[in-house]
């Protein structure tokens, strides 16, 4: 893996756990190019910088059910490697302490590549709620979704491959159906 650490990379490994967008120990030590258990062993060492809500311990159905989840995801990758012992699940918060312990060039570009992926997607949802409450088709509803439109093409931009110079994103909601053109100028 190189030293640039891309926002997709980040982005894919975020989960909800117990209503919170967390990274896994593992996840997070695969971002910064270390062992799951320095990861952990700065949480140890440094517990007046992980106070409650900064790094949730999973219980033991958790972890099997995140185990059981990354297995079928990995099964076609070939991976399969997982720790036997329960995962710590880092919120925000818990990354940015441990932004400040963990150091190197490596480290500055993973906690970077972390605050802007947290950012966006704090952006996306604030986008899409501002957006459910806007439903007269005036400019103020176009302005968000163009909004989502840009935020939605930041985050699928360099994964996205198509042969024209347009793509249609719709994202289906209970409520909402949202539905944009990406148009690309040649």
């Amino acid at each position: 893996m190189s030293d640039i650490i891309k926002y997709e990379e980040v982005e894919r490994r975020i989960i909800e756990l117990r209503g919170q967008k967390v990274l896994l120990d593992r996840d997070v030590a695969e971002l910064y190019g270390v062992e799951t258990k320095r990861i952990n062993e700065a949480v140890k060492n440094n517990p007046e910088k992980f106070p409650e809500g900064y790094v949730i311990q999973t219980t033991r159905e958790e972890s099997s059910a995140l185990r059981s989840k990354i297995s079928t995801l990995e099964a076609s990758e070939g991976q399969g490697h997982y720790s036997k012992f329960n995962y710590k699940a880092f919120t925000e918060r818990g990354l940015y302490m441990l932004a400040t312990i963990l150091k190197g060039k490596r480290a500055t570009q993973t906690t970077l590549a972390i605050i802007e992926t947290f950012a966006q997607v704090r952006e996306m949802a604030r986008t899409m709620e501002a957006l459910q409450n806007v439903t007269d088709g005036g400019a103020q509803q176009q302005d968000l979704l163009q909004k989502t439109g840009e935020i939605l093409a930041n985050v699928v931009g360099t994964n996205l491959t198509t042969t024209t110079t347009e793509t249609e994103i719709e994202l289906n909601f209970a409520v909402v159906k949202i539905r944009h053109k990406v148009i690309k100028s040649v």
